[in-house]
């Protein structure tokens, strides 16, 4: 194919086909000794000029500038005007020696730059929780702070630096957490490169011998339920009592949970609204209420008009925290032995034993559901009777087996003094 000669753009450059036999070439021509190398497989950004001596025309000499699917063609310009005036001041560009060129765009950005611009851009822009956000800025700050001023060109050029660092968190910190660590290393890496493609196109990761990780199985079975009943009624926080009977009920992950208010229960429908789950709102759903869920968020708006009345018309789950709502809801093991996403755990093997099928407990566990089909079923036309009926399903077991439909009322209904409920 013959060469050609045009004025280059970005529209131009990707529909340029491979060339049959041997390579042509593309000029641009708004910027004279620019053009486009196009062979069978690659495409090559490219400059050519002579190289003075003594202010005297030299040698004419070609240099490659970067790929064109790893390089913006404004970038790719712009590097070759540098590597053009260098040879007009007689220095080769590409011999180290000599070379006077700035770093192609993208080179010198630090970590700092490229975790500031992915929290802003990707994680808050696209409405990523505070607690994500937190885990991350938690990964980089803390595991990577010795490097947030290094440019992340030069860790992704030092893969063995990398893998160390992953060894040592393993070491300090445990192997869940270096991979954790590392995974957000990664995205950050990611994120910047699709913006500045100089960067080098292997991942900064690529060392790193990642830790096995094992999925963690904490769930109660039916025969565990009665000793952790009575734990339970044993708690002298009655609103933090109500709180774990109800992530075992609803299966519900702890932090959306902790941040319902008395507006998202609709008692007529029998439906309690998470606004923010994880996934942000978008993935916002209604939880069908069995009538022992019911009856456990009266008691805890009841327990909170005592206890809290001035937070209580805001939160479900009232305390005198930062955000006004119950933030830690760990106890001690001894005190209670499964709480958080333990009886997330144990709500999933449950409502198998409840004979909920797999589609139903994902759906009322807000869980994606993978497959084609799974993209007709409407979730909003099950909730109203199906769904609920199988939240009570489950219910029914939990009560069934521990023989505690009024273990509750058990307990006195006085407030006892609280420590702290945060």
């Amino acid at each position: 194919m013959a060469d050609l000669r045009i004025s280059l753009n970005e529209r131009a450059v990707s529909r340029f086909l491979p060339a049959t036999d041997g390579q042509y070439l593309v000029h641009d021509v708004d910027l004279k000794g620019f053009y486009l190398l196009i062979g069978k497989r690659r495409r090559t950004y490219m400059v050519q000029g002579d190289l003075k001596l003594d202010g005297k025309r030299g040698k004419s000499v070609k240099i490659s500038v970067g790929s064109a699917e790893e390089m913006a063609l404004r970038e790719a310009r712009s590097v070759a005007k540098l590597y053009l005036v260098e040879l007009s001041h007689g220095r080769h560009p590409k011999t180290p020696t000599e070379q006077n060129v700035e770093s192609p765009a993208g080179s010198e950005i630090t970590l700092r730059q490229a975790w500031d611009r992915y929290r802003e851009a990707h994680m808050i822009r696209k409405g990523r929780s505070e607690k994500t956000i937190h885990n991350y800025r938690d990964h980089i700050e803390r595991h990577f702070a010795v490097w947030l001023d290094k440019p992340v060109a030069d860790l992704a050029n030092d893969p063995a630096l990398v893998a160390e660092r992953h060894d040592m968190i393993s070491n300090e910190n445990g192997p869940y957490q270096a991979n954790a660590s590392m995974r957000t290393l990664r995205a950050v890496y990611n994120h910047t490169r699709k913006k500045y493609r100089a960067l080098p196109q292997y991942n900064l990761s690529d060392g790193v011998d990642w830790n096995r990780e094992e999925r963690r199985n904490t769930a109660m079975g039916l025969a565990d339920l009665q000793g952790w009943f009575e734990q339970l009624s044993n708690l002298s926080n009655p609103l933090r009592r109500e709180f774990h009977l109800l992530s075992l009920l609803s299966g519900s992950r702890p932090t959306a949970l902790k941040a319902i208010r008395p507006s998202d229960i609709d008692f007529r429908r029998r439906v309690l609204h998470i606004p923010k789950p994880k996934g942000g709102a978008k993935r916002a759903f209604d939880i069908p209420l069995s009538r022992e869920m019911l009856r456990s968020l009266a008691r805890a708006m009841r327990y909170g008009r005592m206890m809290h009345p001035d937070l209580a018309g805001h939160w479900v789950f009232p305390s005198e925290s930062a955000t006004g709502h119950l933030m830690e809801q760990k106890e001690e093991r001894a005190v209670l032995s499964k709480w958080g996403n333990d009886l997330r755990q144990t709500y999933r093997t449950v409502a198998t034993v409840a004979g909920v099928s797999e589609v139903d407990a994902k759906l009322l566990m807000n869980h994606m559901i993978p497959g084609v089909n799974s993209g007709y079923i409407t979730r909003h036309v099950l909730l109203e009777n199906h769904l609920r009926a199988q939240q009570q399903a489950i219910s029914s077991v939990v009560f069934r087996t521990v023989g505690a439909q009024n273990w509750m009322h058990a307990k006195r209904d006085l407030i006892p003094t609280v420590g702290t409920d945060k």
